[in-house]
């Protein structure tokens, strides 16, 4: 079973994309900040990591995929930013950070779990 993290500071995103998701066969683990995503992309290695950029605390999700894409243990999870930021230099960014693609809040369900079987398989 494919593992999915999902990194959200707002709960009711979380709980959306897990419910998007329950279509898979997915085992889905939530992480509420940068620091959190690292901890638990290190300790569970998921498949695939759904990350925000704008959370509170000391470390952003372009930090955290920035972070967890430079760790030889967490390097080879698939990141998708899933954001409220959707301008260019944004999504230049999350590119430059590692993501494999972008999707800007709100969101298409279906064109994320499109994404998610698409890269998973």
């Amino acid at each position: 079973m494919k593992k999915i993290l999902i990194v959200d500071d707002q709960m009711e995103v979380r709980r959306l994309v897990e419910m998007t998701l329950k279509v898979g066969d997915y085992q889905v683990l939530q992480a509420k900040s940068g620091e959190e995503a690292v901890e638990i992309g290190k300790a569970e290695k998921p498949d695939l990591i759904i990350m925000d950029i704008m959370m509170p605390g000391g470390m952003d999700g372009l930090e955290a995929t920035r972070a967890l894409k430079n760790d030889p243990e967490t390097k080879d999870s698939i990141i998708i930013m899933l954001t409220a930021k959707g301008q260019e230099a944004d999504r230049e960014e999350g590119f430059k950070a590692g993501a494999v693609d972008y999707f800007t809040k709100p969101f298409s369900p279906l064109e994320l779990i499109r994404k998610v079987e698409e890269v998973l398989g």
